[in-house]
């Protein structure tokens, strides 16, 4: 039987930068599992391209189950190559607010306070503009200003500025709001996923050891203890021992799936799946939350769509390394809003030039320009279950969207925002009209189209949340040697894009198990 010091499951965003920083430790041996292929696929690379990835083979493709509040897009794409979600997602750079982070602290998650997340940040980041903190210039992560930005995206951010949104350089600086361009974890006009900044630097050391096409199936528990990992590949069930500790890293879907397919979670609904209990945890799966994005789209005029800029010149232009159409991540502009009229915000705006409704799978007459509209801290909470023991069943998904009424009352607010916004100079004088949605936009209007048009941002957090499955230091409760590093730790979603954040509990993971059991 193989063995190593740690196993990771999970080779996304969270589990490539610990694959990173323990192979910093010539001692340590780590096996890192990936379920999905190499990320190979010349898309992952084009900024542009990213919608091309939904539904291929580096997609899990989930679906959400029926909700009784939201008729929405069932769609839920999560990564499933070497960079998870990092590898198809729109890039976008979002720390959240201070108060994110406090609040965590404030809960009971001693030490994710914002002054000491922080410097996690700061050491991750590698930002090609800002040089001062609270930024970081050294860090494996590239965060750069798009190559590109279209001129109704420049346009929407004067008009922004006229309705009274006040631009910003910077969105992760001392508040989040205002409006303006959106940096990306780009470099160069190029993708840089997690497994290009931390995985790649790392893969010739001789401790670290990656598997593709590797699907854990069960994390193995002797005496109470983490000892190792039961895995599918090549045909086989294999098994693998974790001589120090079980990192599941595969996301807020992945990681609750497996601790349940492995006993640990809510005992009843185990029980019924004839699933042995090895932690009676009922937190496992529950506080599942995200942030629902609604589109607005008009119909422009005397300009262009990005999908009419998709030449074969435009694309050897960026093959050339000169940036132009296909350096765009489609939400190049955006802003944050308070509605209530306080210090945070409490709406974020994601935009650009080209309709994108349904995840890219809803076509409407060109060209266009979408702005998104999403809740920054909802407070629906719904829940992940099992839909049975076998380890290839897709689980059920319920994010509750809009099961409670301030969601939708705040989400109806900042459509109201983004159609004035929309009607100001120089913005205004492209419009040809609003095309999505194409009737009336009282607010029983706008609350309708939020429940039939809205879907993920692919922000879904919490279900092994800290507290409720975690303690601070990320060890699951009642398991010795297994802890959970993602996203699925986060008690509370933080305000806006979550890419960077994850990253951030991952660098601050691998101090702690740096530092040894306490």
């Amino acid at each position: 039987m193989m063995s190593f010091h740690y196993v990771i499951v999970g080779a996304g965003s969270a589990g490539c930068t610990l694959a990173h920083r323990l192979t910093e430790d010539p001692e340590a041996r780590v096996l890192l599992l990936e379920a999905g292929p190499a990320d190979d696929a010349d898309a992952i690379r084009v900024p542009a391209l990213f919608g091309t990835l939904f539904g291929s083979d580096v997609d899990w493709g989930y679906e959400l189950d029926p909700q009784p509040s939201y008729q929405g897009s069932a769609y839920f794409p999560r990564g499933r190559t070497l960079g998870g979600s990092s590898a198809i997602n729109l890039m976008i750079y979002i720390r959240g607010s201070r108060e994110d982070f406090d609040g965590w602290a404030a809960g009971g998650a001693t030490g994710w306070d914002f002054d000491s997340v922080l410097p996690y940040f700061v050491r991750a980041e590698h930002n090609s503009r800002f040089t001062g903190p609270p930024h970081g210039t050294a860090g494996p992560l590239h965060v750069e200003d798009r190559m590109f930005t279209h001129e109704l995206s420049k346009a929407w951010t004067e008009a922004a500025a006229d309705w009274g949104l006040d631009p910003t350089e910077d969105f992760n600086g001392a508040s989040q709001l205002g409006s303006g361009r959106y940096q990306v974890t780009c470099r160069r006009g190029v993708r840089r996923s997690a497994a290009d900044a931390y995985l790649r630097p790392a893969l010739d050391r001789p401790g670290l050891t990656v598997r593709t096409d590797a699907e854990a199936t069960r994390v193995l528990v002797e005496g109470g203890r983490a000892v190792g990992v039961e895995f599918r590949a090549d045909g086989a069930v294999h098994t693998v021992r974790a001589e120090r500790e079980v990192l599941l890293s595969g996301g807020v879907v992945n990681s609750p799936k497996l601790l349940m397919l492995s006993g640990v979670g809510p005992g009843g609904h185990l029980r019924d799946l004839g699933i042995g209990v090895v932690a009676d945890l009922p937190g496992v799966g529950e506080n599942l939350h995200d942030h629902v994005m609604v589109p607005l789209v008009w119909a422009t005029r005397g300009s262009t769509d990005l999908l009419e800029l998709a030449s074969p010149h435009n694309m050897e232009r960026w093959r050339r390394g000169l940036g132009g159409p296909f350096a765009s991540n489609g939400a190049e502009v955006g802003g944050f809003l308070s509605v209530t009229g306080g210090g945070t915000a409490d709406v974020q705006f994601m935009g650009g030039p080209t309709a994108f409704v349904d995840h890219g799978r809803f076509s409407l007459p060109l060209p266009n320009f979408s702005m998104q509209t999403a809740v920054t801290r909802p407070a629906a909470r719904g829940r992940l279950r099992l839909r049975s023991a076998d380890p290839s069943a897709p689980p059920h998904l319920d994010p509750g969207y809009f099961t409670e009424r301030s969601d939708l009352d705040m989400t109806v607010a900042g459509l109201r925002a983004s159609l004035e916004i929309a009607a100001r100079e120089p913005f205004a004088r492209y419009v040809k009209g609003l095309a999505l949605p194409a009737g009336a936009t009282d607010t029983e209007d706008l609350r309708a189209h939020a429940r039939r048009r809205g879907q993920s941002s692919y922000h879904g957090v919490g279900t092994c949340a800290i507290g409720a499955v975690v303690d601070p230091r990320l060890r699951v409760h009642g398991v010795a040697g297994l802890r959970v590093v993602d996203a699925s730790v986060m008690p509370a979603i933080p305000s806006g894009n979550i890419n960077a954040a994850t990253i951030m509990i991952a660098e601050r993971a691998a101090d702690l198990l740096k530092a040894g059991p306490r």
